[in-house]
């Protein structure tokens, strides 16, 4: 693999968020990280999070070029977000590889927009459940953890993009713990790249979403912190609660409940929830919500 080829085509991004939209308390109104050319046009690939309600991003190339782009979506589901350059950055497309047919022990390469990377290993594709209603049936992880990830590209040996970039966490293994970085598999952009182009979402009903954040702990459901005007702070949920039950039935750790809560039927489903607080025993009705509404469309610069 020609890695000084590969690497001209990520690029460093940074975004401006209003102090205002929802997600400025959480993910900060300054965002920077990476995202990877996949179209020669200027069509680059990147972690949504980075540019969720940004009003200003700005790409900047290997050579440092620095040139105004414009969030064109985020998916919810996968975690990806597509960015257009509004000015020419005259880089080739990485080519779109085959994540399934990573295996574990592969080598690969993780690539930043600042010209950094690491040569790493795949560790594990198993299930991901994030704190914040979110879940991956099979996510990469790769070791040595590369420290500037968001958004970084993973390149398998052929030269291809396998996935993005999305967290930074621990792996315990023989009684020793060590940085992996979690990758959103490529697989998942074709069956919704379409849909993102055209209509800036796709084209499904929008999951229930309750705006708790929560954790796995000896496997019961807790909630850490839950997101001020959100269907779940108007139910009543409060941090520390136990999440035991979804409609009768019970719950087996954070991937099922999310399971659970998305199989009550589109946003603004009601989602009953039994909970233990205090060591008793309460129902909550949660009218659920689509999580986009709560969230400043992005604006064409």
């Amino acid at each position: 693999m020609d890695i000084q080829s590969i690497m001209r085509s990520v690029v460093a991004v940074r975004s401006i968020i209003p102090q205002e939209a929802f997600t400025a308390g959480v993910l900060g109104t300054e965002r920077e990280g990476s995202g990877v050319v996949i179209r020669d046009d200027g069509l680059v690939l990147t972690i949504g999070y980075l540019i969720t309600e940004a009003e200003e991003v700005w790409l900047t190339t290997q050579g440092g070029h620095v040139v105004p782009a414009h969030a064109l979506a985020y998916d919810q589901t996968t975690g990806f977000g597509l960015v257009q350059a509004l000015g020419r950055l005259d880089l080739p497309a990485v080519n779109l590889g085959d994540s399934s047919k990573a295996e574990v022990g592969d080598e690969a390469v993780f690539a930043d927009g600042t010209g950094h990377y690491v040569e790493a290993n795949i560790v594990a594709k198993q299930e991901f459940a994030g704190y914040w209603e979110y879940l991956l049936d099979e996510a990469i992880f790769t070791a040595p953890a590369h420290p500037s990830w968001g958004g970084a590209a993973l390149v398998g040996n052929d030269g291809r993009l396998l996935g993005i970039g999305s967290l930074l966490l621990q792996m315990d293994r023989n009684g020793e713990s060590f940085d992996i970085n979690m990758v959103v598999p490529i697989d998942l952009l074709p069956p919704i790249l379409d849909d993102l182009l055209t209509r800036g979402q796709v084209n499904r009903p929008p999951r229930p979403w309750l705006g708790a954040f929560s954790a796995e702990s000896d496997g019961k459901v807790v909630v850490v912190s839950v997101a001020g005007g959100c269907p779940a702070a108007k139910a009543g949920l409060r941090p520390g609660d136990i999440i035991s039950d979804v409609r009768n039935e019970e719950v087996q750790g954070l991937a099922d409940f999310y399971r659970k809560v998305w199989e009550t039927g589109p946003a603004g489903a009601e989602v009953p929830l039994r909970i233990l607080r205090d060591g008793r025993e309460s129902w909550l009705r949660v009218k659920s919500a689509d999580r986009n509404s709560f969230l400043r469309k992005p604006q064409l610069q």
